[in-house]
C-alpha cells in the first residue's frame, strides 16, 4: 500500500490587513523577565490569579504551523497584531491566534502538527504562562505575577518559544511567529486556512487502518499533566488532543527519535476486535511506570485506553439506557447524566484508566474502528447537535437519526422514551457489527399489573377503640402492590456523583375502586 498522501492546501504567508493594529519585534530576545524551564511544566493559573485569558471557552482561537521555503521565513521575527498584553483589561479574555512560519533542508509538510504540538511542550516552560489543548482548542492563561516581574508583550513570549524550537529542533534553520488578537483576524485564518489544513491532515489516514502497518507511534506530552497517560497512535486512531495521526507521529519519529513520539512495535495481535497488542502492552507498562500493562485500542469498558487531559471529546456511559453519551470540550450545558464536560473531565483525566468515561479526538469518530469491541455507532445514543453535525457523514445511516441532540431530550426520562420511539438498537439489543455477536440484552421489559375489580362494599361500623394503629413507617392500602422493575444495568466501575434525580416508580391501576375506612398517621417513636 501506499502510504504517502500528498498534502493539497496551498501554503503561503497570511495577509495582514492595512489597517490593522501592528507591532513588530525582529531578532533574538537578550533578556527575558521570566525564567525558563521544565520546572514549570504542569503549572496551574487559577482565575484569581490570572492576568488575562488568550482563547479558552469563550474566544476564537487556533494555533498553526506552516512550512514555507526558506526565502519566505525571516528568523527570529515576531509581529502581534491588535491588541498587545499592556493594552489589555486585567481579568479579561481575548481571541488568539498563534501562527509559525519555519523553514530548513529537512522541514517539510508532514513535520507541520508534530511541531505545532510542541508549543504546548515549549510554552508550558515559560514561568508565569499556562498553555492548554490544541489546534483550535487553546487555552492560555497568563499570570498577575509574570505581568508584576516585567512581562509587558506577547513578543516576548513568541521569541522564548521560538529560541527552544531552535534550541529542542535544530532541524528548524529559520522560525517566525505571528501573534494575533485582532478577532476578526483571527476568525478570518481559522476559518480559510487552519480548519482547512486541519481537515486536510486528518482525511490522510482515511485509507490506511492498523493491520496495514508494522508499528504504532506515542505521544507523552501530556506527561507534565497527566504523569501515566501514555497516548498510542495509529492509523485508526489519532491522538487524543485530535493534534497526532499515525503519519505524524511517523514523521516526528524521523526527526527526533528520542522525543515524545517514539516507534512502538505492535507484537502480537491478541484482540482484533479490541485492538489489544502484546507490544503496546509492554510499551504502555514501561512508559506509566507499571500502572498500566493491557491497554485495548478499540474498546471502551475492557482496558480502554488511557485519558490524558488535552482530550476534544468525553465518552461517558448512561447506564440507565445502556448506552454511551459523548460531549465536546466546549459544550456548556448538561449531559442527560446530569455533568459538565469540566466535571467529567475532572474524573475522566490525569492518565487514568477508566471504564465508563474515555477521552478521544474528534478524528476518532472517522475511525472504520471507532469502539467497535463495544458496539461502535450502534452503541451511541446522545451527542450535542454541533459534535454530532461535525461528524454526520461517518455516522452510519440506519443509525443516524436514532442518535438524540440535546434538541431532542433534556432529561433521562426524555431520552428514554426517545430511544424507545425511534427503536435504537440499545432498547432490544446492540449486535455488534464486526463479528454479529449480541452483546447487550437489551432493557427489561416493564410489565403492567392489573387488579381485577371487585364490588364496592361499604365500610363496617367498627368502634373506634377497635382500630388499629398504623404504624407510621407503612404505606396504607387496600391490597399489596407489586411494584414493576425499572430497566437496570450493572456498571462496570463506580460512576462519580450525578446530579440528575433517579428516575421514579410509575403505577398503573386499571378497573379498580378502592376504599380505605380510615388511616391514622403518628410520627416516629410515637407509641
Amino acid at each position: 500500500m501506499n502510504l504517502e498522501v500528498r498534502n493539497m492546501f496551498e501554503r503561503k504567508r497570511i495577509e495582514i490587513p492595512a489597517d490593522a493594529k501592528v507591532k513588530v519585534s525582529v531578532g533574538p530576545e537578550e533578556k527575558f523577565p521570566f525564567d525558563i524551564s521544565p520546572m514549570y511544566e504542569g503549572e496551574r493559573i487559577r482565575k484569581e490569579d490570572m492576568f488575562v485569558e488568550l482563547g479558552g471557552p469563550k474566544q476564537i482561537k487556533f494555533e498553526l504551523v506552516l512550512a514555507l521555503p526558506m526565502d519566505q521565513v525571516e528568523d527570529m521575527k515576531v509581529t502581534v497584531v491588535g491588541p498587545d498584553l499592556d493594552e489589555m483589561t486585567e481579568g479579561e479574555s481575548y481571541p488568539y491566534g498563534m501562527l509559525y512560519y519555519i523553514a530548513g533542508s529537512k522541514v517539510e509538510t508532514d513535520l507541520e502538527p508534530v511541531i505545532e504540538r510542541r508549543n504546548h511542550d515549549f510554552q508550558n516552560y515559560i514561568e508565569g504562562y499556562m498553555h492548554l489543548n490544541q489546534r483550535y482548542d487553546i487555552w492560555v492563561r497568563i499570570s498577575k505575577n509574570a505581568v508584576k516581574k516585567g512581562l509587558k508583550s506577547l513578543i516576548q513570549i513568541a521569541k522564548a518559544t521560538m529560541m527552544l524550537y531552535k534550541n529542542e529542533l535544530p532541524f528548524i534553520e529559520k522560525i517566525e511567529a505571528v501573534y494575533i488578537t485582532d478577532r476578526n483576524l483571527v476568525e478570518k485564518i481559522l476559518k480559510e486556512i487552519a480548519m482547512p489544513i486541519y481537515d486536510e491532515r486528518d482525511r490522510r489516514v482515511e485509507t490506511l487502518h492498523d493491520e496495514d502497518v508494522q508499528e504504532f507511534y506515542s505521544c507523552t506530552l501530556c506527561q507534565s499533566f497527566a504523569p501515566t497517560n501514555v497516548c498510542i497512535v495509529s492509523p485508526d486512531r489519532p491522538s487524543l488532543c485530535g493534534a497526532i495521526t499515525w503519519f505524524d507521529g511517523r514523521a516526528a519519529a524521523k526527526v527526533d527519535p528520542e522525543g515524545p513520539n517514539k516507534a512502538v512495535p505492535k507484537g502480537e495481535l491478541l484482540d482484533p476486535i479490541g485492538g489489544e497488542y502484546s507490544g503496546v502492552n509492554e510499551f504502555a507498562k514501561r512508559e506509566s511506570g507499571g500502572e498500566y500493562d493491557r491497554i485495548k485500542l478499540h474498546s471502551f469498558f475492557e482496558y480502554p485506553h488511557t485519558s490524558c487531559g488535552c482530550f476534544e471529546v468525553i465518552g461517558f456511559y448512561i447506564p440507565e439506557v445502556d448506552g454511551i453519551g459523548w460531549v465536546h470540550r466546549g459544550y456548556p450545558h448538561l449531559a442527560p447524566n446530569g455533568l459538565t464536560f469540566s466535571t467529567m473531565a475532572g474524573q475522566t483525566g490525569g492518565g487514568k484508566q477508566i471504564k465508563g468515561f474515555l477521552g478521544v479526538g474528534i478524528a476518532y469518530f472517522r475511525s472504520k474502528k471507532f469502539l467497535q469491541a463495544d458496539g461502535g455507532w450502534y452503541r451511541v445514543v446522545w451527542m450535542p447537535k454541533e459534535l454530532k453535525e461535525r461528524v454526520a457523514k461517518y455516522i452510519p445511516e440506519d443509525i443516524r437519526d436514532k442518535i438524540a441532540t440535546e434538541e431532542n431530550v433534556k432529561t433521562m426520562e426524555e431520552l428514554k422514551e426517545f430511544l424507545k420511539k425511534v427503536d435504537h438498537p440499545v432498547v432490544k439489543g446492540v449486535v455488534r457489527k464486526v463479528d454479529g455477536k449480541k452483546i447487550t440484552e437489551g432493557w427489561p421489559e416493564v410489565k403492567e399489573e392489573k387488579v381485577e375489580a371487585k364490588p364496592e362494599v361499604a365500610p363496617a361500623q367498627v368502634p373506634t377503640a377497635a382500630v388499629q394503629p398504623v404504624p407510621a413507617v407503612q404505606a396504607v392500602s387496600a391490597a399489596p402492590m407489586p411494584i414493576p422493575a425499572m430497566p437496570a444495568f450493572q456498571l462496570p466501575m463506580p460512576m462519580p456523583s450525578q446530579q440528575a434525580a433517579p428516575a421514579g416508580i410509575k403505577l398503573i391501576i386499571k378497573d379498580a375502586k378502592i376504599t380505605i375506612g380510615k388511616i391514622v398517621l403518628k410520627k416516629k417513636g410515637e407509641k
